[in-house]
């Protein structure tokens, strides 16, 4: 996150990348889907639009029956809106 905030993009997208390669060692934890919204997140820094549209419906995706105006997820979704 402290990556992200600092607009580090590539440095932030790989940490993100380590928590979701090694799913296994948290199991079901929360952090596997927030990071794959920090993961989109540090795409759409990047420049990797394609990329974070993809992250971003896999954290949708993962989120499907949450409740809809849980906060993050209505950030998420106008993050994602901007990509379009």
């Amino acid at each position: 996150m402290a990556y992200l905030e600092n607009k580090q993009a590539t440095e932030a997208a790989a940490e993100f990348q380590k928590v979701l390669d090694h799913r296994g060692a948290l199991g079901a934890m929360p952090y596997m889907a927030l990071s794959k919204l920090g993961l989109a997140r540090a795409l759409v820094l990047s420049g990797a639009a394609a990329k974070a549209r993809v992250a971003f419906q896999d954290f949708f995706n993962l989120w499907k029956d949450a409740d809809p105006d849980i906060p993050i997820l209505k950030q998420a979704k106008a993050e994602y809106a901007k990509l379009q």
